[in-house]
């Protein structure tokens, strides 16, 4: 069975400073109100920074939590781009999550790790 979602990131291992992107496929024909990308950077109180998603600034860059809605999706492609710039004392894992919403529920999640150093 296919995934109806899908994450792919450029590189696991993150660096300060460093700009990551990442890559969301959707492969759900049903209607649905948008994607949410969840991260958390463990045993810390920072946040992966988002600077740009599908070609446009993103104005809230630090956060946990972005929503895209479903007419900012063209081609069933997201594109996104992170960096993380506070400067690590040792190696974090940094969870990246994406979600189908639909009616305020999730449909589907996809799951990568990486590391931070």
């Amino acid at each position: 069975m296919m995934k109806w979602i899908k994450l792919k990131l450029d590189c696991l291992e993150i660096k300060q400073n460093i700009e990551m992107t990442g890559i969301i496929t959707i492969n759900y024909d049903c209607k649905y109100d948008g994607v949410v990308i969840n991260t958390q950077i463990f045993d810390s109180n920072e946040f992966v920074e988002y600077l740009i998603c599908n070609n446009k600034v993103i104005s809230n860059k630090k956060s946990s939590r972005i929503f895209i809605n479903y007419k900012s999706i063209f081609g069933n492609i997201i594109e996104f781009t992170t960096i993380i710039r506070f400067k690590p004392s040792k190696i974090y894992d940094v969870k990246f999550r994406v979600c189908i919403i639909e009616q305020h529920k999730e449909i589907s999640e996809d799951v990568i790790w990486a590391k931070f150093s």
